[in-house]
């Protein structure tokens, strides 16, 4: 199978994205790896991106879709891969299309760990972090045991300036304006399927698996 996972930050994909995988039997790729591993490498591609990266610019589509394309055409994702955060665009959701059918390979599944907007700025803005051993902790899922002590070294815990409830609605606004064109893009197609990211875990997990199995058939 080839599968999209979607959701926007602090919905807790990263948790799905490894439990899928494993119970799928899929290859995990983000597109985050994908372009650190071009340019660790040295490809043609890799350096290209590069070159935007160090200047803090955005690494234009057509590169990170031929970073994809390379991937998808290795021998290891023959058996199925999960897609992680990508595409995050209707214009990169078309250009995938192309791609996909020039390998031959098809999307079988889209779906998206939905969870609401108010939920999300709690989870995000309760996130600190230790100065010493980065070690995170959560003001309200899982605090310290000393309020702005570090557990594991007695470090001070900081909120990270990505964490602020200005930043994070702005990070959020970004998102729903991205990504609401392509939840009705992939409804178009009969493959999205959205799951309520809001509840444990497991629940939503076992909501992905029993839709990738009724997929798989």
């Amino acid at each position: 199978m080839l599968v999209i996972l979607m959701g926007p930050p602090g919905a807790g994909k990263g948790t799905q994205a490894e439990r899928v995988t494993r119970e799928f039997n899929l290859l995990h790729i983000s597109t985050g790896d994908i372009l650190r591993s071009a340019v660790k490498d040295e490809t043609s591609l890799g350096k290209k991106a590069k070159e935007y990266m160090d200047r803090g610019a955005l690494v234009p589509d057509e590169i990170v879709i031929g970073m994809i394309r390379e991937r998808l055409a290795k021998p290891d994702c023959a058996g199925g891969v999960l897609l992680d955060g990508f595409p995050r665009t209707v214009e990169q959701a078309e250009a995938l299309e192309h791609v996909l059918k020039d390998l031959q390979l098809k999307n079988d599944a889209v779906i998206n760990v939905d969870v609401a907007a108010d939920e999300l700025l709690s989870r995000l803005t309760g996130r600190r972090v230790c100065r010493n051993c980065s070690s995170t902790y959560h003001i309200k899922f899982n605090p310290p045991r000393v309020r702005n002590i570090c557990d594991h070294c007695s470090g001070e815990l900081y909120q990270r300036s990505d964490d602020t409830v200005e930043t994070v609605k702005e990070r959020l606004d970004v998102y729903s304006r991205q990504t609401l064109p392509l939840i009705e893009f992939y409804q178009r197609k009969n493959l999205y399927h959205a799951v309520d990211g809001a509840r444990a875990i497991d629940e939503v997990f076992a909501d992905i698996s029993a839709h990738l199995q009724k997929t798989k058939g």
